[in-house]
């Protein structure tokens, strides 16, 4: 076992994990941090998205010992029902989930995109998105979420 440091959602951490421990593993089965999904297991369909030091990132294929000392931002962190993020509000608002398993990597990817770029075209928000995959086909609701926080945005509704 390796223990390890990191800041999870604002709050230090310690934990013991096994070298081969991936990051969504810590989150999930020893922090109980149900946001991320595990999906395929490759960091290709954006279900397990958090975002490390303010980066979106695929948590099942870091090593969670890559994460030492650095911060974690998971869905539980980006906000809760007493004081939605932006983009959790928009998403909410549009409705822009079905079976709500891609949910967590679509926030967290375009939460991660609208924090570096106010003003994303509509084609830089599907670029963005598009390495999220969602079964369900409720892709255009996605899209028009995070046009509509986007607008919110750069209107002044900071996180």
């Amino acid at each position: 076992m390796n223990k390890l440091s990191l800041i999870v959602n604002g709050q230090a951490v310690e934990a013991e994990t096994t070298h081969a421990a991936t990051l969504l593993h810590l989150l999930r089965n020893d922090l109980g941090l149900n946001g991320p999904k595990y999906g395929c297991g490759l960091g290709q369909c954006g279900a397990c998205t958090v975002h490390v030091d303010g980066r979106a990132a695929r948590s099942c294929v870091i090593p969670a010992h890559g994460v030492a000392g650095r911060s974690i931002t998971t869905l539980e962190g980006l906000g809760n029902r007493a004081n939605f993020h932006p983009v959790q509000r928009a998403f909410e608002e549009a409705q822009a989930a079905q079976c709500g398993y891609c949910l967590n990597g679509m926030v967290m990817q375009a939460a991660a995109l609208l924090a570096r770029e106010r003003r994303p075209s509509p084609a830089r928000i599907r670029a963005e998105l598009s390495g999220n995959l969602c079964r369900c086909g409720t892709h255009v609701e996605i899209l028009r979420a995070v046009e509509l926080a986007a607008t919110r945005l750069a209107e002044g509704d900071l996180p």
